[in-house]
């Protein structure tokens, strides 16, 4: 019954977020919404915030889990703008709010992930130092995020798919020149 009762206070909640801006929503309202007391809501979240980090958490762990992977800088772009874009307003929402630490948090996670994946495939049997393999990682960390958070700073009106196609044709094979630079060849 507990599990039963964890995933009723966050569908309830996900449900209110995709209709209402975070500020708006209560303890009480998702309490109200699932027919339980306020205690059953208090034995598993301690307020909203962790209700909303243990989400984005279980949303993270499926999109790694899922794509143990990735072929293309575009792969990794289009993944972490799936992440995004699933529940949009719900999203945007907790994006435009106090909170926006929260989801950027797990949105690094995520982008960590699918460019830390590319990078293991492209430097696969090349020589290219651990400094220089951190150095452009962290570098198309802050590219894939720095263009979902673009994106999500314009309100996700932007067509980001064209853009990420247009992108990857644009920057096609600058990674694997970057690591050939690397291995000295």
């Amino acid at each position: 019954m507990s599990d039963f009762t964890k995933k009723a206070i966050k569908t309830t909640f996900l449900s209110l977020l995709e209709q209402k801006p975070l500020n708006q929503i209560t303890v009480k309202m998702i309490v109200e919404e699932c027919g339980i007391n306020r205690n059953s809501f208090y034995y598993h979240f301690q307020d909203l915030p962790t209700l909303i980090e243990e989400i984005y958490q279980e949303q993270a762990d499926a999109i790694i889990e899922s794509h143990p992977t990735i072929e293309s800088i575009e792969d990794a772009l289009k993944t972490a703008v799936d992440f995004a874009s699933r529940q949009r307003r719900a999203i945007l929402h907790v994006y435009n709010s106090v909170n926006r630490d929260i989801f950027e948090k797990y949105l690094w996670r995520v982008c960590d992930h699918v460019v830390t994946k590319y990078g293991e495939t492209i430097a696969d049997g090349k020589n290219v130092s651990a400094e220089d393999r951190e150095l452009i990682g962290r570098f198309y960390k802050c590219e894939c995020f720095g263009m979902i958070t673009l994106w999500l700073n314009e309100s996700m009106n932007r067509d980001v798919e064209k853009d990420i196609a247009r992108f990857c044709q644009l920057h096609h094979g600058m990674v694997e020149e970057m690591f050939r630079r690397s291995a000295g060849q």
